[in-house]
């Protein structure tokens, strides 16, 4: 007879040695190593938005002081939330839409959320595109967007080499300039000037063309064996941004005027914490940052063991993707203070956010180096690596949504399938490469993840704690982790999670601004497109419940509604051994009306989890007879 097993609580059997696979359904797959989750969800987390959007935001709102309301709001929605998401996961081994076998009419959130992964899928890569661009362009001699005299540059260009000399002779204006490397991103790169508007996208280049599907390409073959192939990349692309950024910020930090720039960026002003707007600000830089609501976590966690110590790596990639970004901002305003003080101008008129940062403003600083190829390189190769481990989550998350809906069909041909998807999305990513292609990416960005995400995330929390129920909820935690959540957890997930989402959704609401790019205004029609992909994921979630109930028998309210926000019959642990307690009953062919013992008989002997099955099972019949 095998002996039974007893794993310490909170301590993963990743951690231990054996078979790393033993628990999780072969014909799935799962992580074959012992960091490869940790890694994954830290490469991640840990993305484009730490570099170019974190810094922006913390000096523009209150400095230093920003902190404070960054790690309230880690606290109050980003730490629950992500727990929750890495709960459902490992506990039902499904992906984002087989999940809602916990309440079937919510399966219109599963949808909602897949909708939305692909559309930012599609205008990620392009970004990545732009990284291989750029990367590409920093192996020569000297920088292209070094000097002006190049076909793309207009007579407005001035470097930084006449403003240095100019400042020792005569003053110069350079309020009606442009810099070369704002020329060779909107001239060379992009050939914006072959546009006249989003309704106009111009002609395909080729040579981002070229880089997009290089990036597809890339991506592919890192998530061609699923889980298997992409959690041995992460070991590379989950580590190595540090070793650069640590480089960078040490380049960074040892060049004059650099404490310009950081006391620019950590200045605290506390008159700032007054207004609801660095609230509401540092809530979104924490939503968007640690990706809850794009399924990601749930995929990676829908991988592991059923009693792998989530609790553990939640707090350790949580507050690590928050010490990344306070890092990144050392790096970044070092280098803008070095920049500012050789251009004569302040900090807050080289400081730029999201692609202005990474494609004009840090690539003109690197020309002000000795051996700027060199940095340049490190600093787009870097970004290629934050923005892969991204996407490849993206990508985990359709793939497995879609291959648990059909497993007998999907599973077998995964490698197939995901290369269609592969292929279908660099189809619809094709009009990004266009002259105008920027302005269907600034679209995307700002509808296809905006206050959709925030209605599937309140929609998961609501139905979790809810209609599922927290003790229900609770107990499932319990018996995979051997204790149950605190009254930190209890009370976010009931209380100041959904509350704080349903702030930001209004405040998004209220506060609607048209996109825009520099001086561009977007039309009407364009604007009416943007609104629609973010209604549509929100539409998803009726759509999926009219489904839900036309499927059930009976009268609407009485059997329909009630019975399909239900959990399903099979809903539970994907393993025979893992279904302990209440769970058991529910096994196909069960027939005794001691399950557990069978169960235990069966599986030779009581770990210390199916021990703390029995005390749920024990609270469950004690509540049922006080409710008698």
């Amino acid at each position: 007879l095998a002996q039974p097993v007893t794993p310490e609580l909170l301590v993963s059997p990743s951690s231990q040695d054996g078979d790393l696979g033993s628990e999780c359904p072969e014909d799935r797959g799962n992580w074959t190593g012992r960091l490869d989750f940790l890694l994954s969800c830290i490469g991640y987390c840990v993305g484009l938005g730490n570099v170019w959007r974190f810094p922006y935001r913390a000096y523009t709102n209150g400095g230093g002081a920003f902190l404070i309301p960054y790690f309230i709001m880690l606290a109050i929605c980003g730490i629950p939330i992500f727990f929750m998401e890495l709960s459902l996961g490992q506990f039902s081994s499904l992906g984002p839409l087989a999940v809602w076998k916990i309440s079937p009419l919510f399966k219109g959130v599963g949808m909602g959320t897949i909708l939305i992964v692909s559309l930012v899928a599609i205008y990620y890569n392009m970004i990545i595109a732009y990284v291989l661009f750029y990367l590409f362009a920093s192996l020569t001699s000297d920088l292209p967007w070094q000097h002006c005299g190049n076909w793309w540059n207009t007579d407005l260009c001035l470097d930084h080499h006449v403003i240095k000399a100019g400042n020792t002779t005569f003053p110069i204006n350079i309020t009606n300039t442009v810099s070369p490397s704002e020329e060779y991103w909107s001239r060379y790169v992009l050939h914006i000037q072959g546009s006249s508007g989003i309704g106009d996208p111009g002609r395909i280049r080729w040579n981002l063309c070229l880089c997009l599907l290089l990036s597809w390409t890339i991506v592919y073959l890192c998530i061609l064996k699923g889980v298997k192939s992409s959690g041995k990349v992460v070991y590379f692309t989950a580590t190595f941004p540090y070793l650069i950024l640590v480089m960078l910020l040490i380049r960074g930090v040892t060049l004059e005027g650099a404490w310009k720039g950081i006391r620019f960026y950590l200045t605290p002003q506390f008159d700032h914490l007054l207004s609801s707007k660095v609230w509401i600000e540092a809530a979104l830089q924490i939503f968007y940052s640690l990706g809850v609501g794009f399924g990601g976590l749930l995929t990676f966690a829908s991988y592991n063991t059923f009693h792998q110590n989530i609790y553990r790596d939640t707090f350790i990639v949580t507050l690590g993707n928050a010490i990344t970004s306070i890092l990144a901002g050392f790096a970044i305003f070092s280098v803008l203070g070095y920049m500012s003080q050789e251009l004569g101008v302040p900090v807050n008129q080289v400081a730029k956010a999201g692609p202005g940062l990474a494609f004009v403003v840090y690539p003109q600083a690197m020309t002000m180096l000795p051996l700027s190829p060199f940095w340049s390189f490190l600093f787009f190769f870097m970004l290629l690596t934050l923005g892969l481990d991204s996407q490849f989550a993206f990508m985990e998350t359709i793939v497995t949504a879609v291959t648990d809906e059909f497993p007998y069909y999907l599973r077998p041909k995964k490698a197939s399938f995901s290369a269609v998807i592969c292929i279908a999305l660099f189809l619809m990513g094709l009009i990004l490469t266009t002259e105008g292609g920027m302005y269907w990416l600034v679209l995307l960005d700002d509808y296809s993840a905006g206050f959709g995400l925030m209605v599937v995330v309140i929609t998961t929390c609501l139905v979790v704690t809810r209609v599922y129920g927290m003790k229900r909820f609770c107990r499932d935690i319990h018996m995979m982790l051997g204790f149950k959540p605190g009254p930190y957890f209890r009370s976010c997930w009931m209380v100041l999670s959904p509350a704080t989402m349903m702030a930001l959704l209004v405040y998004n609401i209220v506060k609607y601004q048209p996109s825009e790019y520099g001086s561009y205004r977007f039309p009407a029609w364009a604007e009416v497109l943007g609104i629609l992909m973010g209604v549509l994921s929100c539409l998803m979630i009726p759509m999926g419940m009219v489904v839900a109930v036309l499927r059930e028998e009976g009268t609407l309210w009485e059997v329909g509604v009630q019975q399909a926000s239900r959990p399903a019959m099979d809903w539970g642990p994907s393993l025979e051994e893992n279904r302990t307690g209440m769970y058991v009953a529910s096994l196909a062919g069960s027939q005794s009306p001691k399950p557990l013992m069978v169960h235990m008989r069966k599986y030779g002997g009581i770990t210390s989890y199916e021990n703390t099955a029995i005390e749920v099972d024990r609270e469950m019949e004690e509540e049922e007879e006080s409710m008698m």
